[in-house]
């Protein structure tokens, strides 16, 4: 299965179908993911085989937290790296403006390249560290960047009411360890909280999610 076709299934399991042209701008970007972004060291050097199933239809799973939902208004993507979920994300979405945030310079720059080769307008880059964000979010997706407590601790500080936040968890056949621990901490903050399985046969391997949301 080539890695478009593994984009195309997990988007329509999430519920949020994939058009030709969107098709045509995360090819643009796995091109520039194996191209540019692996050479500059914003993924590692043993990636570019696995940029599709690992990283672009992994991150469209995400979007299964909008099943039979609107998407949402806006998304904030902590720690996005080299647009990771935020890109594939925003091409899924484009009346959704998705802020990447990311600490490093250097993949801040290699965003807004990555913005520009995918031919995106509604991604806007932003360099900073999430401790620091003040304001109150529609939406916050979380892949990696954080310690999975401290996003936890995050989105029930940054989601507003009716808001919804993602957590990559792990890519094991096993359900996380931790999860209870994180569903009961989310709880506990006042959040909903529920730990959802992406199948082994929708992407390449099992992936799961912790789908939180506030006041809903």
């Amino acid at each position: 299965m080539t890695g478009i076709e593994i984009a195309r299934r997990v988007a329509e399991w999430a519920g949020h179908p994939l058009d030709r042209a969107q098709e045509r701008q995360l090819t643009d970007y796995a091109d520039w993911l194996v191209d540019e972004a692996i050479p500059a060291g914003g993924l590692g050097p043993r990636e570019a085989d696995r940029v599709w199933g690992r990283h672009i239809a992994d991150s469209l799973a995400f979007a299964v937290a909008w099943r039979d939902r609107e998407p949402p208004e806006e998304i904030l993507d902590v720690g996005s790296g080299v647009g990771l979920p935020g890109v594939p994300l925003a091409v899924l979405w484009p009346d959704t403006v998705v802020t990447t945030l990311d600490r490093g310079g250097r993949r801040v720059r290699l965003l807004r390249r990555a913005t520009r080769v995918a031919g995106l307008v509604n991604v806007a880059v932003a360099q900073g560290d999430v401790f620091a964000v003040a304001d109150e979010w529609h939406s916050v997706v979380f892949r990696g960047a954080v310690k999975a407590p401290e996003a936890v601790g995050l989105s029930s500080r940054l989601l507003e009411v009716g808001g919804t936040a993602v957590l990559g968890l792990s890519r094991r056949p096993e359900v996380p360890a931790d999860g209870r621990d994180l569903t009961n901490l989310a709880e506990a903050l006042g959040l909903s909280a529920e730990v959802v399985e992406v199948p082994a046969e929708v992407l390449d391997a099992t992936a799961w999610l912790l789908i939180m949301r506030l006041g809903d």
